[in-house]
């Protein structure tokens, strides 16, 4: 069996990208709803994301030696009044993702596990893009303070994305 306080740290984050799932599935529902494919398209793809990043944890700890605890998943919200509200929503989630990662971090760096180490620091990265990525969004709806012009401009840009697996098992 491996380090328990690290197997703890790690069933604890997969619980978090599978509720980061839930959350983004509740966005793109909403923008859906507003009749925003793009937005939609945006949080599909989010959702397909941490749903594969869940999994590449689920992976790991198999390989070293642990057991995925699964708890149930908290009702997010899905009440929002703007779309620049459901992507203030994200941007602060990912925010509180990335401390998470980082603890995660701190405590394979305190146990002296440095194959957690290695695998954890491809989360680091990933979590500076998704803030950056999500940020500039905000950034860009701000800007455009409602114009229903940018918000369709916006949209049809967001309905570009694509999900990109990630390989699971590294």
């Amino acid at each position: 069996m491996g380090n328990k306080r690290i197997i703890d740290a790690l069933n604890d984050q997969i619980q978090k990208e599978f509720y980061s799932q839930y959350l983004y599935i509740s966005m793109e529902a909403y923008c859906a709803d507003q009749n925003l494919d793009g937005f939609s398209n945006f949080f599909h793809v989010q959702a397909q994301e941490e749903q594969a990043h869940a999994y590449k944890m689920f992976n790991f700890m198999g390989r070293i030696g642990g057991s995925v605890e699964l708890e149930a998943l908290a009702k997010p919200k899905n009440d929002f009044e703007s779309v620049l509200e459901v992507f203030e929503l994200a941007l602060a989630h990912e925010k509180s993702i990335t401390k998470s990662i980082h603890n995660l971090m701190d405590i394979a760096l305190e146990e002296k596990d440095h194959t957690t180490t290695a695998f954890i620091q491809w989360f680091i990265s990933e979590q500076a893009e998704e803030e950056e990525s999500v940020e500039k969004i905000v950034k860009k709806l701000r800007l455009m303070n409602n114009n229903p012009a940018g918000l369709l401009m916006i949209d049809q840009e967001l309905g570009q994305r694509v999900f990109n697996p990630i390989p699971l098992d590294a």
